[in-house]
């Protein structure tokens, strides 16, 4: 029976691009046929985050939490490169590549068919995206590529901390809008739901299971029997989301494709960066592949929350950060696909 489960879960996560694709169109048809479910659905939202989504996110991420073992964090402080390589990509390099490309794109090569008053909008939407760095998602790219676990854990809570700080001076900068108000509760409520919750959870879980049986229980047969669940969780939130913004999306085909470019183009070089940089401090594998992970991908429930505060959910600039949602799966999912296929490039599998 294990071996069969085992096996399909296998196969599931072989052909993930195909299901992310039908999930995507299984969500657009329920917006534009169904439109009471997302409907009844966006009623359950506090500050502008969905809570449906939210409980989708945690499914996702709460089964890497419980594989977290606080005994290896403490050895983090030993091996630090990779954190710098995390914070120099996503702060120094990632906003201010991300309006350089969106602005060469929007302002000069698609100005044939974008209006000046559009393409300004798309560039604040493609600002947000690059100002937030992927917190909740990181955690299904780095199980989809062996990472490490309480590695990447430090790498995303730092890049947390580094939000509250460093998101709303940088979209100010880069978008020279003085104005700019980020909600900060939308901030604080997204850390904590799609952080902090699960991790709390997942160590309690790992606590309470070793001692009632024992660590290798817990290592080889517990945590087994929730694979799976955070590929379910990732196809779930597809299908949410792509509800939510089916209309818009259908009614914008070519502009879409025109907003994917530069967002697609941004991924990969991001990713390159921060990869080929660890790659170069002799970092092991399971660093190097969440490091660039988490540069490549966005923190998109932020992201999308913010421009929709600022500019309305039918704006342009709420449209471009749900393009960022559109491309981003397909993109990362073949990241990993990159990522597991040079891993033998590293002298180091693991730390």
């Amino acid at each position: 029976m294990e071996k069969t489960q085992k096996s399909f879960i296998n196969i599931f996560q072989r052909y993930l691009t195909i299901w992310v694709a039908l999930c995507m169109v299984a969500g657009v048809l329920i917006g534009k046929l169904l439109p009471q479910i997302p409907d009844f659905l966006n009623r359950f939202e506090y500050a502008r985050i969905s809570i449906p989504m939210a409980i989708l996110i945690w499914l996702m991420i709460y089964p890497m939490m419980m594989k977290v073992d606080f005994q290896s964090i403490r050895n983090i402080g030993k091996n630090p490169k990779g954190l710098f390589v995390t914070w120099v990509v996503n702060w120094l390099i990632k906003p201010f590549s991300m309006y350089g490309i969106a602005s060469l794109f929007f302002m000069v090569i698609f100005k044939t068919f974008i209006t000046p008053e559009l393409a300004t909008e798309y560039l604040a939407g493609a600002v947000l995206l690059g100002a937030a760095p992927c917190t909740a998602m990181v955690f299904v790219w780095s199980t989809l590529t062996k990472g490490n676990p309480a590695y990447t854990v430090v790498q995303v809570a730092t890049n947390d901390l580094i939000i509250l700080v460093a998101f709303v001076p940088i979209v100010k900068l880069l978008l020279g809008v003085s104005d700019v108000e980020v909600p900060m509760n939308t901030l604080f409520l997204s850390v904590i739901l799609f952080v902090v919750i699960p991790l709390v959870f997942g160590i309690a879980t790992r606590i309470i299971v070793t001692k009632a049986k024992s660590a290798d229980y817990f290592e080889n047969t517990f945590v087994h029997k929730f694979d799976g669940i955070t590929t379910i969780g990732l196809l779930l939130t597809l299908v949410l989301i792509f509800s939510f913004q089916g209309d818009v999306i259908l009614e914008n085909p070519l502009h879409i494709l025109l907003i994917a470019v530069p967002l697609v183009l941004q991924t990969f070089i991001i990713f390159a960066i921060a990869y080929i940089a660890c790659k170069m401090l002799k970092l092991p594998h399971d660093i190097a592949a969440p490091a660039g992970m988490i540069g490549a991908s966005n923190f998109f429930e932020l992201a999308v929350a913010v421009a929709v505060a600022l500019f309305g959910t039918s704006s342009p600039a709420a449209l471009a950060t749900t393009v960022g949602v559109l491309t981003e799966v397909p993109v990362m999912l073949l990241l990993c696909r990159i990522a597991n296929k040079t891993k033998g490039r590293f002298e180091n599998g693991k730390t």
